[in-house]
């Protein structure tokens, strides 16, 4: 099932996220979040009328993707960056899918015409998941991250919708 996040969601999406500060440079953030801090980051999201979904089975949150502003500036008003992160045993059974197809669904009828994805490499499911749905890689940066004593390339890739 895929739902909008609620605040009471975060420190069920803040113990999936965690797994990958500590142990991935899937994000590059260093220091676990808090339930608060997350909690924080969905209003924001929210806020700006953009989509914060989670996925669930059998009641229990396996993941959660959102979309946040591209940019600050007005001209960006109709780009969006989207974020996906599924419980690190739930990958590869469609759910990653599943919360895009929604997620892709709800930018469009909030007319965002373009959407692109940011990927720390390599990353050969992520970059899988985005080219399903027709994204292309736009971008790449060398060595932009340090992670785990080890420079990280990150690229992006891009869709219209």
């Amino acid at each position: 099932m895929i739902r909008d996040a609620k605040l009471c969601d975060a420190a069920a999406l803040t113990d999936i996220y965690n797994y990958y500060i500590l142990n991935t440079v899937v994000t590059f953030e260093e220091q676990p979040v808090t339930a608060l801090e997350m909690s924080n980051r969905i209003t924001e999201v929210t806020d700006a009328e953009l989509p914060w979904l989670v996925a669930e089975q059998n009641h229990v949150i396996v993941g959660f993707a959102y979309a946040s502003k591209w940019k600050g500036r007005c001209a960006y008003r109709y780009s969006a960056e989207v974020t996906i992160y599924l419980s690190h045993s739930m990958t590869s059974k469609g759910i990653g899918s599943a919360l895009y197809s929604e997620l892709f669904l709800r930018l469009r009828e909030n007319s965002i015409h373009a959407v692109l994805g940011g990927i720390s490499l390599p990353n050969d499911a992520s970059i899988a998941l985005h080219e399903k749905f027709g994204m292309s890689k736009a971008a790449h940066f060398e060595e932009v991250g340090f992670k785990f004593g080890n420079w990280v390339d990150v690229a992006y890739w891009q869709g219209k919708l």
